[in-house]
C-alpha cells in the first residue's frame, strides 16, 4: 500500500502544517480567513512540486475543488483500479503493441512492471532528490550558500549539504532533510 499523498504548508520560513490535503486545506482555510493577503507557499511532498489552492468560499467548496472525485464508471475498469486515459506514440510503437500477446493495454502494463523492477531505489533516492531540489529552489533560493548546496544535494554529497544548510531557517532545514531522507539513506559520499 502506498503512503498518502501529503503536503506542506509555508508562510515565509515557517512551516504551519504538514499532512494530508484534507488536514492541510482545514488549516490553511483558517488562515484565509483571517488573513486573505497573507502569503502561503504549499508543495506537494513526494515532488516538491508548489501547489495552488481556491480558498475562497466555505471550507466544504474548499474540500470540494481541491480533493479528488471518487472513481467515475466509465472507460476502464474501475472496480480494478484501471483508469482510461489518452497516450500518444509513433506509428511504428501502436504497431508493435498490436502484435503483443493480449493487447495493447497488457503490453504497456507489462512494460511499466518491468522498468519499476530493474532500479526502484534508484528511481526513489532520484525522485527524493529532485523533490528537495524543487522545495530548496522555491524555499532557499536566495539564502547563503544556495547553489554549493544544490551541487551537493546532485552530488549525494550529503555531509556536505548538511553542512551548507546548517544557518538556514530551522523549518525550511528540517523539511529538506525529511524530503532528502529517501537519497541520504545508505548512499556514501563519493
Amino acid at each position: 500500500m502506498e503512503d498518502p499523498l501529503t503536503f506542506s504548508a509555508f508562510a515565509d520560513e515557517r512551516r504551519l502544517v504538514s499532512g494530508e490535503l484534507r488536514t492541510v486545506l482545514v488549516a490553511l482555510k483558517e488562515r484565509f480567513d483571517a488573513d486573505p493577503g497573507e502569503r502561503i507557499l504549499v508543495f506537494e511532498d513526494p515532488s516538491g512540486r508548489q501547489v495552488d489552492f481556491d480558498l475562497r468560499g466555505t471550507l466544504d467548496e474548499v474540500l470540494a475543488r481541491a480533493l479528488p472525485e471518487p472513481p467515475r464508471a466509465g472507460p476502464g475498469r474501475p472496480k480494478l483500479g484501471v483508469i482510461s486515459r489518452e497516450v500518444s506514440l509513433l506509428p511504428r510503437h501502436w504497431e508493435w503493441l498490436e502484435l503483443q500477446p493480449n493487447g495493447a493495454s497488457a503490453a504497456l502494463r507489462r512494460l511499466v512492471e518491468e522498468a519499476k523492477k530493474r532500479d526502484p531505489e534508484g528511481d526513489r533516492k532520484r525522485l527524493a532528490i529532485e523533490a528537495a531540489s524543487r522545495f530548496m529552489t522555491a524555499m532557499a533560493g536566495n539564502l547563503p550558500h544556495y547553489e554549493e548546496a544544490s551541487r551537493a544535494l546532485f552530488a549525494k554529497d550529503h555531509d556536505r549539504f548538511d553542512h551548507l544548510i546548517r544557518e538556514w531557517p530551522h523549518d525550511i532545514r528540517a523539511h529538506l532533510s525529511r524530503l532528502v531522507a529517501p537519497a541520504a539513506r545508505a548512499t556514501p559520499a563519493p
